[in-house]
């Protein structure tokens, strides 16, 4: 597999002949791979979009025309591919894919989605149907890139939608298909998802408990109303443009390298990695434009100063109750995620536009605390995945891994630490050892959001967008497709085996998203509070030098 930009996939993608193949073209087709074998599963609000043969070797989707996600998979393996619509409402309707392997490990797989953006991700499914699942993926009612929503404007429904609606329906009418489809029960139904498809996941077990009997969930946009309003608040720190407080965007960089510096060290070894970034607390005076000699083009004034005590800072009512937590030090360099723009960031932007107030007109400058006020009592899509009694969930023998890249500058860490403590506080009653016998955290030193690095940390475990970041036919970790370096295989060997997820080890290369090239770091990830410590003598970029503790 040769590593290729996405412009260049999608245009070679584009003019692929067509990937599959009726079931008038070739004989040898599945029988069951046609209409009749799955209509008797379906509910009466639910309709065939499509069934297609894929051969082996072929690809499959719907190019451009899905604005989100427009690479398609290559390389698949012969499968049945299903499209569903489902009308949830007068004014509302979502569309959910399959996936159905020939070669079918007994499983169910399904994706979550990114941001505010609506469609199939069939490439995160060809790489889930490699490991033989069944893959379920919905488009959440509307067809968008990930930070427009106005979609949303003036509709309940489509909120609702992607709120939890479609998410949960394609689970269970989708879990019914597969079943339909193969004449014979799903064994172990699992899910994969980051960000907003962290949030969906969190949402599907919180609702309905015995959709998944295993989760994995990244850096979870949970906490809808208080984050897409945080989102505006921290950006409002950093403007107008002609501020004296004003951070250019061309001095995070620099920024980054600073507290690389300053901080590095405070996990035991200097590694270019920010490992422990509670116990940094970033001097940017060093920077000060008035200092001897400073780079004028890379330095920070005293109100400039000021304004990444602020990013840094916890965002908290006037009564000093917790609203959501800042950023951490060590994700300098995807500061512009939320900062840096002549406005705040669409995610909180296009929330308070198109969920909350229905009013495109809406400026930044309007925004004041009683936005999270109202966003805490509308929970437009009922969309919120606050509930931290998992006691169900539990109970019935789900096992759950959340994790989060400790550099990630566009959904603060400390906001999944804060979910992990409400849940230890509320289904384990305060007990950190009885929460971690269902439920796990993990942190990732240097990880961005949801995947990659600007510090080649290892960061790629084979979670949501891992494989698929790599190229259009891969999956798992390229080499080390076992549990002990996938989270996928870990959380099956946990659920079906009863072996915990003490450690899983991430992997970066020489060039960080190209697995031809050498392995350059290796690393475990431990289970929260612990981390990673280098034995102090081992090669420290081997994973075998380094243990939990």
């Amino acid at each position: 597999m040769v590593k290729r930009s996405w412009t260049a996939k999608l245009l070679a993608l584009v003019a692929l002949v067509p990937a599959f193949v009726t079931a008038t073209e070739r004989r040898d087709v599945p029988p069951a791979c046609n209409e009749k074998s799955i209509v008797g599963a379906l509910p009466a609000n639910a309709s065939i979009e499509k069934v297609d043969f894929v051969e082996s070797g072929n690809t499959y989707g719907e190019g451009p025309r899905n604005v989100l996600y427009p690479i398609q998979p290559t390389n698949l393996p012969d499968l049945c591919a299903v499209t569903i619509y489902v009308k949830s409402s007068p004014i509302s309707a979502y569309r959910f894919g399959l996936f159905l392997p020939v070669n079918w490990n007994s499983r169910a797989l399904t994706y979550g989605n990114g941001g505010f953006g609506g469609g199939i991700d069939w490439l995160e499914m060809g790489a889930g149907v490699r490991y033989g699942f069944a893959t379920i993926s919905t488009d959440t009612g509307h067809n968008s890139t990930s930070t427009d929503a106005s979609w949303a404007l003036n509709n309940p429904e489509r909120k609702t939608d992607w709120g939890w609606r479609a998410i949960h329906g394609s689970v269970e009418i989708g879990k019914k298909v597969v079943e339909e489809y193969y004449k014979k029960k799903i064994n172990y139904s699992y899910y994969n998802g980051c960000s907003t498809g962290g949030r969906q996941g969190l949402k599907e077990v919180q609702i309905s408990p015995g959709s998944f009997d295993g989760a994995i969930i990244g850096a979870a946009a949970w906490y809808t109303s208080h984050l897409n309003t945080w989102v505006s608040k921290v950006g409002t720190y950093n403007l107008p443009l002609n501020a004296p407080s004003y951070i250019n965007t061309s001095v995070f960089p620099a920024m980054a390298k600073e507290v690389v510096r300053q901080c590095d060290r405070l996990d035991g070894v200097e590694d270019g990695i920010v490992s422990a970034p509670e116990a940094c607390k970033p001097d940017y005076t060093v920077m000060a434009c008035d200092s001897p000699g400073a780079n004028q083009s890379a330095c920070l004034t005293p109100a400039q100063i000021e304004t990444t005590k602020e990013v840094y800072g916890d965002y908290r009512a006037a009564d000093g109750t917790l609203l959501y937590p800042g950023l951490s030090p060590g994700c300098e360099n995807q500061w512009s995620q939320v900062l840096g723009q002549n406005m705040t960031s669409l995610y909180g932007l296009n929330y308070a536009r198109y969920f909350l107030y229905d009013n495109p007109d809406w400026k930044w400058q309007d925004y004041n605390d009683s936005v999270l006020t109202d966003a805490t009592r509308k929970n437009p899509g009922n969309a919120t995945a606050d509930n931290y009694d998992l006691t169900p969930f539990r109970d019935r023998g789900g096992k759950m891994i959340m994790y989060h890249g400790l550099a990630d500058g566009l959904v603060p860490p400390r906001g999944s630490d804060l979910y992990w403590d409400r849940v230890v506080a509320t289904t384990g009653k305060g007990n950190t050892t009885a929460t971690q016998e269902f439920f796990r955290y993990f942190t990732v030193p240097g990880m961005g959001h949801c995947g990659g690095t600007a510090v080649d940390a290892p960061w790629n475990f084979a979670a949501q967008g891992h494989a698929s970041s790599l190229g259009n036919d891969t999956w798992s970790v390229p080499g080390y497709r076992d549990p002990r370096h996938d989270i996928l295989l870990a959380l099956m060997g946990w659920v079906e085996n009863g072996t915990a997820v003490d450690a899983f080890v991430a992997t970066t290369w020489d060039k960080t998203d190209d697995p031809s090239t050498p392995v350059k770091r290796q690393r475990p990830l431990c289970p929260y509070p612990a981390r990673a410590t280098w034995d102090g003598k081992g090669e420290v970029n081997a994973a075998a030098s380094w243990s939990c503790g």
